[in-house]
């Protein structure tokens, strides 16, 4: 009887345990995202949203600093989103076992464990000075898809993998190509897993601030947002300007205190960026199930 019942006993304390540890992340995030939403409760509202900031006096917001966020994930997205998705299909169709492709995936890896702030020296000396472009979006860009690659490359490798093999040896049997199966297949069917992790290293990346603080720069020039010309310096669709995000402005203005309602201004941007956030993990969630019905079929 006592053998019998300490298998049981002991189910049951790992069983609370788990629960407990669940219990407790959410207890954590719960708490983390409730404080700065309510400690920045007070910005949340349209002005504070889209004016610019003020420099010397109470009440500015945060539009371009927005902009310049959301702008910056569109152009990382353009450069990485492509490359890793081709990386994705290379490891998972082509690559063959041996020391190359060894080689690289712990390219991969260690790729992917950067600090962000080696990431952001590295795009200083060659996005900044190399090029001669000095703090610019573009090489802002271009340094957060240095952090995004590998994310991108590894889900979708990953989301390509799930597909059974039956559904790619079905086209192949029906005399489609290699290409035409990865192409008119094998990529619909992955695409859940595939934009989820793109939207999540647009999370990531919408939240940067150390490798932007020596790419992007710590300023934005004054913009005129009924300019589109992308050539002109006050455009803001110039992407070789310099262009101070979200994540950089609050550490700029939480530090320096150029303004006298600093800590507000601080709590709201970090409300917003937290939303964000959480907008981007939800919108992932939602577009994966959404994708899965589409290309999957329905299990109901």
């Amino acid at each position: 009887m006592r053998r019998r019942i300490r298998p049981q006993i002991t189910d049951r304390i790992a069983t609370a345990t788990l629960y407990l540890v669940a219990g407790a992340f959410v207890l954590l995030l719960v708490a983390f995202v409730g404080y700065f939403l309510y400690s920045g409760r007070s910005e949340l509202n349209f002005k504070f949203l889209f004016t610019e900031p003020a420099f010397s006096t109470a009440g500015g917001g945060i539009g371009p600093e927005l902009f310049n966020s959301i702008y910056l994930v569109f152009l990382s997205g353009l450069i990485s989103v492509p490359i890793g998705i081709a990386a994705g299909i290379y490891f998972a169709e082509y690559a063959k076992p041996g020391r190359l492709t060894d080689f690289l995936r712990l390219s991969i890896e260690t790729l992917s464990s950067l600090p962000s702030i080696v990431v952001g020296l590295f795009g200083f000396l060659v996005f900044v000075i190399l090029t001669g472009w000095k703090f610019t979006l573009m090489g802002g860009a271009l340094a957060v898809t240095i952090l995004n690659l590998p994310v991108i490359a590894r889900t979708s490798e990953d989301a390509i993998r799930s597909v059974p093999e039956s559904i790619k040896e079905g086209s192949l049997a029906l005399g489609a190509t290699r290409w035409q199966t990865i192409v008119r297949v094998l990529l619909p069917s992955a695409l859940p897993g595939i934009v989820t992790g793109i939207i999540i290293a647009s999370g990531r990346a919408f939240g940067e601030a150390a490798t932007l603080l020596y790419t992007a720069g710590m300023s934005s020039p004054r913009l005129d947002f009924t300019n589109w010309n992308p050539i002109s310096a006050t455009s803001p669709l110039n992407p070789f300007r310099p262009a101070e995000t979200l994540a950089v402005y609050i550490w700029k203005i939480n530090s320096e205190g150029l303004v006298p309602d600093a800590r507000q201004i601080a709590d709201g941007a970090s409300a917003v960026l937290i939303l964000a956030v959480l907008a981007f993990n939800l919108l992932a969630r939602f577009l994966s199930r959404l994708l899965g019905r589409r290309f999957g079929g329905s299990r109901s």
